[in-house]
């Protein structure tokens, strides 16, 4: 069988399952409460990542080598929010799929594309960030513009080929799913590709995360032990730049902590959900499991761009029509610098232990 057989054979079997079958409904009153919250999610997420991805296209100063991630990450959710949320309000409104059998394959196949390149994207930021902070000497020759550009591509081309033999009808379909009352992946003779895609797309991705956050955790308290324990002797100018130091340490730790628990907030509620619920006993609960996970495409641009005194100036620059203030690099160490500071012995641990809390929240 050719995969256009496949395709029209999965067609007329969606067709009828989606006109002849009778599913377990949420009430009605929380269906249009569910409807309500996703139309806010969307306008949030249209305008939020929108804002986010002019904002660094405009003014060049705030964008860094990690803005090019979120940049692709803000036009993944971006698309999400144009794509799939506007569908899913007219299934909790309307509760059935109206909109014919090629968007019930195209529907999940957008969807669980964006979801696992949304997932890896905030990967690649958080293994961005370990780098600029754990292995500084190297950071600056690992991203560079042809390198970032390659990654992204890399990025999006594993995600969506991942879904390719779904799509194709290989392991399992794209369908509709009378279980869930939604376009899903469906099981073919039992097999599904939905275990494979939860460890490649949240198990690889949460561990990452746990690593490189438990690494940079350490690295900033060892930083601030050695700190304290040169303070002693130190001239006031010094001591003026070590505040500042361990201020930016408590800005980054806060910002990390965010990412890292949204992350988990968003995504782990509908795994687990999935996994003790398997038939759908309790459809409230999965509704909103999936609810947070909407969520997720309109909360970036607010913690990586809210949250960031840079980010905020080129918001207002945005919506003022004002020029954002210059701010400071501090991350970029010239040599003459850290040959200035070796110079000084007594200050010379300091400025070697604390390379990777010096960083300021530049992105």
């Amino acid at each position: 069988m050719t995969t256009t057989e496949f395709l029209l054979l999965n067609l007329t079997t969606i067709k009828d399952i989606y006109n002849t079958s009778e599913i377990r409904k949420n009430p009605t009153e929380f269906n249009y409460f569910a409807a309500f919250l996703i139309i806010v999610l969307s306008i949030v997420g249209l305008c939020g990542n929108a804002l986010t991805v002019f904002a660094l296209w405009k003014y060049p100063r705030v964008r860094g080598p990690t803005a090019n991630f979120i940049i692709s990450l803000c036009v993944a959710d971006f698309l999400y929010c144009a794509w799939n949320l506007p569908f899913t309000v007219s299934e909790y409104i309307i509760q059935k799929w109206i909109y014919g059998d090629i968007f019930c394959i195209l529907y999940p196949f957008v969807q669980y594309a964006n979801s696992a390149l949304s997932l890896l994207l905030v990967t690649a930021i958080t293994i961005n960030r370990y780098i600029l902070i754990a292995h500084k000497n190297v950071y600056e020759k690992i991203y560079q513009k042809r390198f970032i550009a390659l990654m992204i591509v890399i990025i999006w081309i594993f995600t969506f080929s991942l879904l390719v033999p779904t799509l194709a009808g290989v392991w399992g379909r794209f369908g509709y799913d009378e279980k869930l009352l939604a376009c899903s992946i469906v099981e073919i003779n039992g097999h599904s590709p939905k275990a494979f895609l939860f460890i490649i797309g949240f198990i690889i991705p949460t561990f990452t995360i746990i690593f490189c956050y438990a690494r940079i955790f350490w690295i900033v308290k060892r930083s601030s032990k050695r700190l304290r324990s040169h303070n002693t002797g130190e001239i006031k100018k010094q001591k003026d730049r070590n505040t500042k130091k361990r201020e930016e340490e408590w800005r980054l730790t806060r910002m990390i902590l965010t990412i890292f628990c949204s992350f988990i907030l968003c995504f782990l509620p509908q795994t687990v959900i999935k996994v003790t619920d398997k038939n759908v006993r309790y459809p409230i609960l999965h509704t909103l499991g999936y609810i947070l996970i909407y969520t997720s495409s309109c909360i970036n641009p607010i913690i990586y761009g809210v949250t960031n005194k840079q980010y905020r100036e080129a918001y207002k620059s945005v919506l003022c029509g004002t020029k954002p203030k210059r701010t400071s690099v501090l991350y970029n160490v010239s040599p003459s610098n850290e040959n200035s500071s070796s110079q000084n012995t007594p200050h010379s641990n300091i400025s070697q232990s604390t390379k990777g809390s010096e960083i300021k929240e530049q992105v």
